[in-house]
């Protein structure tokens, strides 16, 4: 076999294999650095917390709201709602475990349903964690 052979022989890689694999990388590198810069990874493990809350629904049109158990939570982040009107938790602390409790008159009039609502602090979303309905 002479050099000459060794320089002009066509024998390579085809050019389609190259432009697709040089296709495929950029999409893969355009996808995961998206999902960087837009925050996505962030947003899917935030989800609403597990809490466990009881009504003690009074005869004055009021509630008593006691986190029964599950996850901390911060006062900050909940609202107690019916379907006129949206107040935050009045908690003692801060932080809200199990044991304490909320106070709110006039805000269950009979029939109405009451939530309470968390409020991711993340990303602004909202869910509803407990709910129930006065007594007629």
């Amino acid at each position: 076999m002479q050099l000459k052979e060794l320089l002009t022989e066509d024998r390579a890689v085809s050019p389609v294999i190259g432009v697709i694999l040089m296709v495929a990388i950029t999409v893969i590198l355009a996808a995961v650095i998206g999902t960087f810069v837009l925050g996505l990874g962030d947003q899917v493990s935030e989800s609403a917390p597990q809490a466990s809350f009881s009504f003690d629904f009074n005869s004055s049109d009021g509630v008593n709201i006691t986190h029964e158990g599950g996850e901390t939570l911060e006062k900050g982040n909940l609202n107690v709602s019916n379907s006129s009107d949206s107040v935050g938790m009045n908690f003692p602390d801060e932080s809200v475990a199990a044991g304490d409790t909320s106070k709110h008159s006039n805000i269950a009039p009979s029939g109405e349903t009451i939530r309470v609502i968390w409020t991711n602090p993340a990303g602004g979303g909202t869910n509803t964690i407990a709910r129930a309905t006065a007594p007629q």
